[in-house]
């Protein structure tokens, strides 16, 4: 979906295997799927807390940074064979970016007593973390890919 590279082409810490944010994604849609079933609550809200705090990891040290990489590195990678090709680290970290927006707009709203703008708010973000963990499809990747198109 972004840019990818061959592991052989790749220089040390150049890609990521594009596994890792499928399977954040998919720990991420669980944790989104519990905040709207909880929501509206103190648990819901500190749920969503935790993940936006993720999403900040995430956008500012990059994916493979977050608990979840970690998770994925240590757990289910070995157990896996060799990605068939690397992925560039920057749009992931632009999607990181994007959920963390989503996470702070639904924060912000269920703290203010706007249940529904935190539910919607949750929703776009379980969407678009529901496309990359089932169909490999990252849509903030796609649109860092458009943006970078568009500015050059």
């Amino acid at each position: 979906m972004s840019s990818i590279t061959t592991p052989q082409h790749a220089g040390p810490g150049a890609g990521i295997d594009p596994r890792g944010p499928q399977f954040a994604a998919g720990l991420t849609s669980l944790v989104l799927i519990v905040v709207l079933l909880l929501a509206p609550s103190t648990a819901a809200t500190v749920l969503l807390g935790v993940q936006a705090l993720l999403f900040a990891v995430g956008a500012a040290r990059g994916v493979q940074h977050t608990p979840y990489s970690w998770l994925f590195r240590t757990v289910v990678r070995p157990r896996l064979g060799p990605p068939d090709d690397l992925e560039d680290p920057a749009p992931p970290r632009f999607a990181q970016t994007v959920g963390l927006g989503f996470a702070l707009v639904g924060l912000v709203a269920f703290i203010a007593g706007a249940d529904l703008l935190g539910e919607i708010a949750v929703g776009f973000a379980l969407v678009a973390a529901l496309l990359n963990a089932v169909f490999r499809f990252c849509l903030g990747c796609e649109m860092y890919l458009l943006l970078k198109r568009i500015g050059g």
